[in-house]
C-alpha cells in the first residue's frame, strides 16, 4: 500500500482545512518546496499536491511552486486542483509531475476528461471527493447529483488507462477522526484495485484497516503527519510497497 503525504497549497505555503473549508485553515509550513523535500527524505515515494487555489479558481495558480517541487525531488509528484482543460493538463505533465488528478472536469467535462485519459494512459488519477454520498466539484463548494459509488461504477471502472481512483470523504477530511471504511470498501470492491484512500487517516490503526481491505492500492495523509499523529518513516517502514 502506497503511503502518500499531502501538500495543499493555498496562497503560496502549505495548509491544512477541515472538511474542505477555506475559512477554517491551518498554516503548517511556509515553504511547500521544503516540505516535500522533507516528506522525501522521509521515505515517501509518492506525494500528492493540491493547488487550492486552482480548485476553487479553477486554472493553475500555483505552478511555479509545483514547478520548483517536481526539481527539487525525485519522488514521484501527483498533482490535482485546477486541471481543467487537456491543454492544462499537458503543461503539468511537461513539467515533470508524474500523475495528474482531475476532479471538476469529470464533472463538468467528461469528454475532454476522456481525451486526457487516452492521451495520457497511466498517468491519470480521478479525484472522487464525496459529501452525504454526492460529489463535490468546483474545490468542494458545490455538490452534484451523482453519487460516488454509481459514477464510480458506470464509469471508472471501465476505464482501462485510468491510473487510481482517489476517493475523498469530505465530512471526515482534518477532521482526525477516521477514514470512513464503510465508503471505502465500497469503493474499493468498484475500483479493481486501483483505490487510493483520502480524507481522516489519524493513525496507524487506521493505515492498518486500510491495508487489509482488498482494492485499496494507497492511502493519502495530510493532518496526521503534521501533528504528528502518525510518523511518516515509520508508516512507509510498515506498510509501503517498493516501487519500480
Amino acid at each position: 500500500m502506497d503511503i502518500i503525504p499531502a501538500i495543499d497549497i493555498r496562497g503560496g505555503r502549505c495548509v491544512r482545512l477541515l472538511q474542505g473549508d477555506m475559512s477554517r485553515e491551518t498554516v503548517f509550513s511556509s515553504d511547500p518546496v521544503d516540505q516535500a523535500k522533507k516528506w522525501e527524505a522521509a521515505g515517501a515515494q509518492i506525494i500528492h499536491i493540491v493547488d487550492l487555489d486552482g480548485a476553487v479558481e479553477g486554472k493553475p495558480k500555483n505552478a511555479h511552486l509545483v514547478k520548483k517541487i517536481c526539481a527539487s525531488v525525485k519522488c514521484n509528484v501527483q498533482l490535482g486542483g485546477g486541471i481543467r482543460s487537456k491543454k492544462i493538463a499537458d503543461e503539468y505533465l511537461a513539467l515533470g509531475v508524474g500523475r495528474i488528478v482531475l476532479g471538476t472536469m469529470l464533472i463538468t467535462n467528461w469528454k475532454g476528461s476522456l481525451e486526457v485519459i487516452n492521451a495520457h494512459p497511466g498517468k491519470v488519477l480521478a479525484g472522487v471527493d464525496s459529501k452525504g454520498g454526492r460529489i463535490a466539484a468546483q474545490g468542494w463548494t458545490e455538490l452534484s447529483d451523482l453519487t460516488a459509488t454509481i459514477f464510480t461504477a458506470t464509469h471508472l471502472a471501465p476505464l482501462v488507462g485510468l491510473a487510481g481512483i482517489i476517493f475523498t470523504d469530505i465530512s471526515r477530511d482534518g477532521m482526525m477522526q477516521g477514514a470512513n471504511m464503510t465508503e471505502i470498501e465500497n469503493m474499493a470492491a468498484l475500483s479493481e484495485g486501483r483505490l487510493i484512500a483520502s480524507g481522516g487517516v489519524s493513525s496507524m490503526e487506521d493505515l492498518e484497516k486500510l491495508s487489509r481491505v482488498k482494492g485499496v492500492a494507497g492511502a493519502i495523509i495530510g493532518k496526521a503527519l503534521y501533528t504528528g499523529a502518525i510518523e511518516l518513516q515509520e508508516a512507509v517502514g510498515r506498510f509501503q510497497k517498493v516501487l519500480d
